[in-house]
């Protein structure tokens, strides 16, 4: 058999979310109505005045019947913070802190005053994801496992930043229009803050004291459960495949069956990932394949499973260390039938262990709703044969949406 010319991926093939400040991110419709008008036949009027009528939707009626932000205190343990996100099923938490004590994420101060004082409480100061934790407890070395109970009692500080995107903090202004917002979340932001009161009236205002009872938390899922709650609007797009639409990603990094769980976090907390493919492993694989992402574009492999930081909410810390070294194949395979953390009715659910996939010729509203039944960022492209040859992630869905509803 011929060797196969796997890559390794580095951080440097993805943008370095550090040239991202925090920062309210929003447009005002003067320069989209710079794009020239379009003469519309009697046809097209019915859609027009559907896509006029989704345009009119606001972030705001994406996030309003959302509970509130839940968020962390800088004081909180490493420990204490992936309960809060096993306990709330999120995977990202915004860190608080004292006003004047702290650099906010991008040097920002994102701040919460009281509404009948004006006195500033609070400003946040990053975000702790899922896999900031996982790269925590992964650490740099074996030597470093025997020390897990230590290391996860330091603060939740320490941790903001293993992965750039919690330096990177955004905040939308609830009157962004719904195609402004998804044009932030089609380059691969996963979240916004989204005060529910604003003092601004134009949407392009930036406020840096806010002082809004609360924050909520709009993510790309949130987004996409939108527009998948819209048919009507949506008519004939939702119809056509991924593949007629622009939205498989044929460049796919995945994971062999053989790696071990802790050089999968490594490797996805290199990329900014918080799941991989896992594909069947091949006699002639170099033992350093399964150390590292490989670059498995037209490679033909099996897929045979997904590791996602996700699967970790059902672990208990305990166990943990021993599974550190053992194959991710095996790891998804314990995970399913080890206890939950926390025991609440919500949580009796174990995620599934097939992945989610779809085939070229699936529609838009196919993979949609895969995606959000399933809760997963990325739907996996395979052949008749099950060999992965793409992926569908949720960036990917918002990015083909907004174009074809811009250029409709």
């Amino acid at each position: 058999m011929r060797m196969r010319d796997h890559k390794r991926f580095g951080a440097q093939l993805l943008p370095s979310l550090t040239s991202f400040p925090s920062r309210r991110f929003s447009f005002t419709a003067a320069g989209m109505a710079q794009q020239g008008a379009v003469s519309a036949t009697p046809s097209d009027q019915p859609y027009l005045f559907q896509k006029k009528r989704l345009r009119d939707k606001k972030v705001r009626d994406l996030v309003i019947t959302k509970r509130e932000l839940v968020e962390v205190p800088h004081t909180t343990t490493i420990s204490e913070a992936m309960t809060v996100l096993v306990s709330n099923r999120v995977l990202a938490v915004p860190v608080a802190a004292p006003p004047g004590h702290w650099i906010g994420a991008g040097g920002s101060m994102i701040m919460t005053s009281d509404k009948k004082t004006g006195a500033i409480r609070k400003h946040y100061i990053g975000m702790v994801t899922m896999l900031d934790i996982l790269a925590h407890i992964a650490g740099e070395g074996e030597e470093e496992l025997g020390r897990l109970d230590q290391k996860m009692a330091g603060p939740v500080t320490a941790v903001i930043g293993h992965c750039l995107e919690g330096l990177s903090l955004w905040t939308l202004n609830p009157n962004t229009g719904i195609l402004d917002c998804m044009e932030l979340l089609s380059k691969g932001i996963h979240r916004a803050l989204v005060p529910l009161e604003s003092h601004a009236d134009s949407i392009s205002a930036v406020e840096l004291v806010d002082s809004a009872p609360s924050y909520r938390m709009m993510s790309q899922m949130d987004v996409v459960r939108f527009l998948q709650g819209h048919p009507f609007e949506l008519e004939g797009l939702l119809s056509r495949s991924v593949r007629e639409l622009g939205a498989i990603n044929r460049t796919v990094y995945a994971i062999s069956d053989r790696t071990k769980v802790i050089h999968a976090i490594k490797s996805m907390r290199g990329a900014l990932v918080n799941a991989v493919p896992i594909v069947a492993s091949e006699v002639d694989d170099a033992p350093e394949n399964h150390c590292c992402l490989l670059n498995v574009t037209g490679d033909g492999r099996k897929l045979v499973g997904t590791f996602s930081a996700t699967d970790l909410r059902g672990c208990l810390l305990v166990t943990l260390q021993s599974w550190l070294y053992t194959s991710v194949l095996d790891f998804t395979e314990k995970i399913s039938s080890s206890p939950p953390l926390h025991t609440g009715s919500h949580d009796q659910a174990v995620r599934p262990r097939e992945p989610v996939t779809c085939k070229n010729e699936s529609s838009l509203a196919e993979v949609m709703e895969k995606a959000v039944d399933k809760h997963v960022h990325r739907v996996w492209v395979v052949d008749e044969q099950g060999l992965l040859t793409g992926v569908v992630s949720l960036t990917d869905m918002i990015r083909v949406l907004r174009i074809a509803l811009l250029s409709a």
